[in-house]
Formats: structure tokens, sequence, C-alpha cells
């Protein structure tokens, strides 16, 4: 139904490297999760210190989970979980610091940063609401209404595509703020960050693949559907 083997070869491609990156992040994590910071600082100790060294009035708090670390720019707050903030090894320290890059976005006002903050709600209303009006639009056989969910799908493209140079330049912020600040000292410690890093950044290039290959899934069951006189 609705081009099936048509979705697996949108489909597939992007998942397996939505797994891969997963895999990738979870396995640099709890490699360098193994490797401890020459100076011995938590990963709560190390936000502390940053935050002092680049002026930045930003709250602390922890958060549930594993690798659920965020930066809140409605509430100016840093989030840890519980494994990041009280571990002394380059892994914590390479997560505190990217997110210490998005509290530095927030400051300086980076605007892709604040668009991607005002897409947020609009994307989280839309990302479910659009294949429900985009499949309603194939069973009543009504073309304008499936354009309409394609439409609300593709902001989930636009999403995924501001959301990448954003956590880019977080991860470009982080190398600069451990290499200027002293806290990893030697080139190993400091390449497993870019490792870690690196890892991360793969998911979010995953996601937009997800997002574009939905989209061209769509596209192409509404072109089909017009070919059979949709």
């Amino acid at each position: 139904m609705w081009g099936m083997p048509t979705y697996f070869i949108f489909a597939l491609p992007a998942l397996l490297l939505a797994l891969y990156a997963q895999w990738r992040v979870s396995a640099t994590y709890r490699k360098y999760l193994r490797v401890p910071n020459a100076g011995g600082m938590t990963g709560l100790q190390v936000a502390q210190y940053l935050l002092r060294s680049v002026g930045l009035a930003v709250g602390i708090e922890g958060v549930a989970g594993q690798l659920t670390d965020h930066y809140d720019p409605r509430h100016k707050v840093l989030r840890l979980s519980q494994g990041v903030a009280q571990s002394s090894s380059v892994g914590a320290v390479a997560v505190v610091a990217h997110e210490l890059g998005h509290a530095m976005q927030d400051a300086e006002a980076y605007a892709l940063l604040r668009l991607r903050a005002g897409m947020v709600p609009v994307v989280n209303f839309t990302s479910w609401l659009g294949p429900l009006i985009f499949f309603g639009g194939l069973l009543l056989q009504y073309e304008p209404l499936a354009r309409i969910g394609v439409f609300f799908v593709a902001g989930a493209v636009v999403f995924a595509l501001l959301t990448l140079p954003v956590e880019l330049d977080a991860s470009r912020r982080a190398m600069r703020l451990l290499e200027q600040g002293s806290i990893l000292t030697d080139e190993m410690a400091l390449d497993g960050a870019r490792k870690m890093l690196s890892a991360a950044a793969l998911t979010y290039v995953a996601a937009l693949a997800q997002a574009l290959s939905t989209m061209l899934y769509y596209i192409s069951l509404l072109s089909g559907g017009r070919r059979r006189r949709f």
C-alpha cells in the first residue's frame, strides 16, 4: 500500500546512517568516558570554570538520562546529566564544552540559533500533523490537501538544515574553549574531544537525511498519484 517498496528505497539509507551515527556516538562516549582529563575536573567543575572564564551568567541544573545534556536558551540554564556532571573524563568535558558553545551563541544572539529556537513549537506541531494531512489527502484523492501535508513535512527538513550549522558552530566554539582553557592539556585528550564532537555532528547529518528522505517519499507518492489522475 502507498508504495511501501518505494518507501524503503528512500528511508533505508537514512535509517542505516542514523543507526550508525547513534552507535558511533555511544561507542565514542564510552571510550572517552574511561579517559580522565589531566586536571581531574568533573563535568560540573568544568562547566563552572568555563562559564566564569567567558563571563556568562548561566545557571546549571541536573537532568535525568544519559547524554541528555543541553542548554536551554529560554531559561538561560545549562542542564547536565549525572553521568557527565560527576565524571572527570575527556568525554564529559567535550559534552559540557559543546553545550557551553550553545550558551555563547545565545549570549551573542547568534541568528541561526534564534531562528531554530523559534521554529521548535511550529515543527513539533507540524511533524505529527503533516503526515495525517498528507495521507488524508491521498485517501480523499484531494491533491491540495496532500500538498499541504508535504509543506508541513518540509518544515522538518528546514529545521534540520538550520540545526546542522548551529551544532557545528557550537562544536567549533567548544574546541576553542578547551584549547584555550587549559582543561585538556595534551594532544591525545584534545583529539578525543574532537572525535566526540565529530560523532555528535554525524547524528545531525543523519537527522537531515531522514527528514529529507521522508519528504522525497511523500513527493514520489504525490507524483505517482498525479500520473494515475490523482
